[in-house]
């Protein structure tokens, strides 16, 4: 900048803020820091609305409420939304000034994204938005994050590598390499009940604790790198995939310490069964794949978001069965006509039938004989297909919502990904 006062004053929608020329030279936000490079009043011009020689004021006519949360954003490196603001205006509102979506907090990413996909811009990206006045953003002048330290910014992008699969190269690497063993460790699994294993495994039993080993060491190590690297080792505790892993990893060191003390697993009596209980517990592997996979993210997410009509689908089966269930019992045993249907001695045993009735299965293991008994089991069909397809439809559009949410950010860490290997 070669004009103007030592002092420079930013005047966005009434509100003033002075810094001096070396702050605007390294400002976080691309508009702002441009300023410093522009040598005419003309260029000036060309990134604020009107400018004050005398005073050296850059007015911009702009939501002034919007740019105190962005400035907290520069100070502080958290950007949320405004409170009772429109989600697409304050979006507007950070493309303006340089920002881009992934620098809001996750929480408010997902708000933007539930936004977008309810107006039918599911598609749209930042480079598409194109704002009155404005010239179209290139990916050198993106707006640059508050700088860390060197130890945080690695420890960040470590946390990231593990968290985020598809927030880098690494990350993607270190995601395959994990569905590699989440698949061999089910498939030894799956093997290991079948009649020939315990054959197969003396003949190579070398080969198969290798194996196993590898693979529990994998997950040890990767549980134990996740956990170090997280922010909030409590929230990290909590998580129900991470206790799975926990449990899931736990009987092979127990095991082999017990081996190593003489005492075999096979003669533990009810703490062997406990084990073998919890070895199973490896079979819910499986869920991490949704860190990996979008239609299982989808439906996480889904079902998370419907448990209200999923609990409500449950009260009305099992309102329906407990009645259903009362009268099968009543008219196939408990009116005493003639020869009495022993399938239908409680009502318990009869609520079997009811469920197997009104979700249209039907294993044919149990079955009405009387009239009246088969007159109430087409009614327990009918009521059970409309009972079943109420809530079906909340669930859909959720479904649907949770979709384009993931694939709308999928699609951003894509077109990150993309810049990071351009640069």
């Amino acid at each position: 900048m070669k004009f103007g006062k030592s002092i420079c004053v930013l005047n966005v929608g009434g509100t003033r803020y002075a810094f001096t020329r070396e702050v605007i030279r390294d400002f976080p936000l691309r508009r702002v820091s441009r300023l410093h490079a522009c040598a005419t009043e003309k260029e000036v011009l060309e990134l604020c609305d009107d400018y004050d020689r005398d005073r050296n004021e850059f007015f911009f006519d702009r939501h002034a409420q919007a740019f105190v949360f962005i400035m907290l954003y520069v100070r502080s490196g958290k950007l949320r939304f405004v409170p009772g603001v429109c989600e697409l205006s304050f979006y507007t509102e950070m493309l303006y000034w340089g920002l881009e979506s992934a620098h809001l907090d996750s929480c408010c990413q997902k708000r933007l994204d539930e936004r977008m996909s309810d107006i039918g811009l599911d598609t749209l990206s930042e480079g598409e938005i194109v704002l009155s006045g404005d010239e179209p953003q290139t990916p050198d002048e993106s707006v640059q994050p508050v700088a860390l330290t060197g130890r945080a910014k690695w420890l960040e992008k470590m946390r990231k590598t593990f968290e985020e699969p598809n927030s880098s190269i690494a990350a993607q690497l270190l995601a395959s390499v994990s569905v590699i063993f989440v698949i061999i460790s089910m498939i030894m699994l799956c093997a290991s009940t079948l009649p020939d294993w315990d054959t197969a495994k003396r003949n190579t039993v070398e080969e198969h604790r290798i194996v196993e080993a590898v693979c529990i060491g994998w997950f040890t190590a990767e549980c134990i790198l996740r956990f170090l690297l997280a922010r909030d080792k409590w929230d990290f505790i909590r998580h129900p995939l991470n206790i799975i892993d926990v449990i899931a990893i736990t009987p092979y060191y127990v095991t082999m310490a017990m081996a190593r003390a003489g005492m075999p697993g096979a003669g533990l009596g009810v703490a062997g069964v406990i084990l073998r209980v919890l070895r199973m517990m490896r079979v819910f592997w499986l869920m991490k794949l949704a860190r990996h996979f979008l239609g299982l993210q989808t439906l996480g997410l889904t079902l998370r978001r419907c448990y209200r009509e999923m609990v409500m689908l449950l009260v009305f089966v099992c309102v329906a069965m407990a009645i259903y269930s009362a009268l099968a019992q009543l008219l196939e045993h408990g009116l005493d006509l003639g020869a009495q249907n022993q399938d239908y001695a409680s009502i318990p045993a009869a609520a079997w039938w009811v469920i197997i009735s009104m979700t249209t299965v039907g294993y044919g293991d149990v079955y009405p004989v009387t009239i009246g008994g088969r007159v109430l089991g087409g009614m327990c069909v009918v009521s059970g297909i409309v009972l079943l397809a109420l809530p079906i439809t909340f669930i859909y559009h959720s479904f649907v919502q949770c979709y384009h949410e993931l694939r709308m950010r999928s699609a951003r860490y894509a077109r990150s990904l993309s810049t990071e290997m351009l640069q």
